[in-house]
């Protein structure tokens, strides 16, 4: 193996990596992106989508390993991983790394949830496979970041990095999980990086793929790493070298220094922002923005027309084609509209601002929201580029038949570094979201095993209950 390569240098933190070593900050910071990404996954059992791959799942029978949320059995645990990743990132709800545009946890967390399941592993064991894994994720992402345009690369190429910088992530948590040494770690990335993959036009034009993604990536983390157990090998350059992963989704374009630089002291895993919305992140802010504007009496009646100022790269996302953000058919397509964000926000949701209730195929074809949504137009705005990707900003500006001209700027996010979510409030999500599952006492018992994760004897007991229907 090449003892300089970039998988080494990962390979050598995940190898010496145990939770009583971790700053206790990453220690409660993944204990809670795991209470947040067990909730989105309970809440997205009944989707339809997520019945197709919990379907599709239990047809495959296979050694029962590990537990998929909506299965009466245990089932291989690469397939456990396709169904739990797919249902945590099909409400896009779950959390997000910037400036990479990242959604870390809902492919890694469900990767290393089956691999501990498979090897019977401690719950600190699974902490700091998590951690390793979403610190893995984020510097990869971060490698395909281009700071003079203000983006990523990968998303520049069409690319889900999530789904792909996710499967190098999880693979790393797994082969931690199943006990493989220094080499084993670096072969279960490098074979992953023949797997990664995922395609992001669904946000633009439709289609339920995406929300497969992170099940995909944590399928493919999973299966990378029990291959490596079994003697199957990756490349030792397979990020960096001339045929290698960087060269191939981002065109030999990468920072290196990315992945290596403070690797083992200086985490991002706290870093990571939660959603507080279930929608596409670069809406939030105009939900926010338009909730202001309801704090200060404004009502829909009210409005003549709404100019929302966003950064310039996003509008491909939340605002094109314009016709198409202004009358959603679903629920899932509202999520990434900011004509839409503008109704939840202007209207009033539930949660904490904004809730699942609010984004629903009935509420998107609402007649009164389709007429407000008329009146909504899209922008680039230089202050949001500027401040783009760090922050997802937005600038509402409202005439209103009155005569009067509102404007509200929302520059950070709500559940970021500047505006975090506290405990509490990501417990408040995890209930909302579980409660509507399974009983008030299970969704308690799950919190409080989670929150002590770390001093868990066996991972298996925390899932158990989770299976069936």
């Amino acid at each position: 193996m090449a003892e300089h390569s970039l998988s080494r240098a990962i390979a050598e933190l995940a190898a010496d990596v145990t939770a009583d070593r971790l700053p206790a900050a990453v220690v409660s910071s993944t204990r809670m992106r795991v209470l947040d990404t067990l909730g989105l996954a309970l809440r997205a059992r009944d989707l339809d989508t997520s019945q197709a791959v919990i379907g599709y799942v239990a047809d495959q029978g296979g050694r029962p390993e590990a537990t998929g949320i909506g299965l009466q059995q245990r089932v291989p645990a690469a397939l456990a991983g396709l169904v739990n990743g797919t249902l945590a990132h099909s409400l896009d709800y779950d959390d997000t790394h910037l400036p990479s545009v990242l959604h870390p946890s809902a492919a890694v967390v469900p990767a290393a949830l089956a691999a501990a399941e498979a090897a019977g592993s401690s719950g600190a064991e699974l902490v700091a496979a998590v951690a390793v894994g979403l610190e893995t994720c984020v510097r990869i992402g971060m490698a395909g970041y281009d700071e003079e345009a203000g983006n990523s690369t990968y998303f520049e190429h069409g690319q889900h990095a999530t789904s792909i910088c996710g499967a190098l992530g999880g693979a790393v948590s797994a082969a931690m999980l199943l006990g493989l040494d220094t080499d084993g770690i670096q072969s279960s990335l490098g074979v992953a990086a023949s797997m990664a993959s995922g395609i992001i036009e669904a946000n633009r034009t439709g289609g339920t793929v995406k929300r497969v993604h992170c099940g995909w990536a944590a399928h493919s983390a999973v299966t990378a790493a029990h291959l490596v157990h079994r003697g199957i090998t990756g490349p030792p350059t397979a990020l960096e070298g001339r045929f290698g992963f960087f060269q191939a989704f981002l065109h030999g374009t990468f920072d290196g220094e990315q992945v290596t630089r403070g690797l083992g002291e200086e985490w991002a895993v706290p870093g990571i922002f939660f959603k507080p919305y279930p929608a596409n992140h670069f809406t939030h802010t105009t939900v926010d923005a338009a909730a202001e504007l309801r704090r200060q009496g404004v009502a829909p009646a009210d409005v003549e027309s709404i100019v929302v100022g966003v950064p310039a790269p996003v509008i491909r996302t939340i605002g094109e084609p314009i016709e198409v953000k202004r009358s959603p058919e679903t629920g899932y397509q509202a999520q990434f509209s900011a004509p839409y964000a503008v109704t939840v926000g202007l209207l009033g949701g539930g949660g904490l601002g904004a809730g699942l209730d609010d984004y629903t195929d009935e509420l998107a074809r609402d007649p009164g929201r389709r007429d407000l949504m008329a009146k909504v137009s899209v922008v680039p705005d230089d202050t949001c580029t500027g401040i783009f990707p760090y922050q997802f900003p937005a600038v509402l500006t409202a005439r209103l038949h009155d005569g009067r001209t509102l404007t509200v700027d929302v520059l950070t996010n709500r559940g970021g570094n500047e505006r975090p979510l506290t405990d509490d409030e990501v417990g408040s999500k995890f209930a909302d979201n579980a409660g509507a599952v399974i009983p008030a006492e299970d969704v308690a018992a799950l919190r409080s095993a989670v929150l002590d994760l770390d001093h868990l004897d066996d991972v298996r007991t925390l899932l158990a209950p989770l299976g069936g229907s």
